[in-house]
């Protein structure tokens, strides 16, 4: 039986393994720098399989009680597997852990089940394209 991923909290990561994720994940992914978005983060929640970058989420915050689960990415030979909602859940608790009292997602329709496995709650918002 195949072991689960490592996850670990707060990682060192490179642009280079968080840019090779994110092409392989998302389509039309451009070489982006992480770096800003990490220095301003509350947490964020890596998964390693052999030493190799297979999942992340990043937890964003507004200084006070809320945080903002972003960018839930998982490598596609590792879907379907549950560790999308390992890294969710363990995004959650590090938020926790450091103070945040609410934790936001905002989601596509199609994945509405998805974050309800994670122990979101629909509410009502808004979104503005910018």
């Amino acid at each position: 039986m195949r072991q689960p991923a490592a996850l670990e909290v707060s990682p060192a990561l490179t642009e280079a393994e968080l840019n090779e994720l994110f092409a392989a994940s998302w389509p039309g992914h451009r070489t982006a720098s992480f770096t800003p978005v990490l220095e301003r983060s509350l947490a964020w929640v890596a998964a390693r399989r052999d030493g190799r970058l297979v999942g992340y989420v990043n937890v964003a915050w507004d200084g006070g009680v809320h945080a903002f689960v972003l960018d839930t990415t998982v490598h596609p030979q590792e879907r379907r597997r549950g560790l999308g909602v390992r890294l969710v859940r363990a995004a959650a608790g590090a938020a926790r852990e450091r103070g945040a009292q609410w934790l936001h997602v905002d989601y596509e329709p199609h994945l509405e089940a998805f974050y309800a496995e994670c122990g979101f709650r629909p509410t009502a918002a808004g979104v503005l394209a910018l």
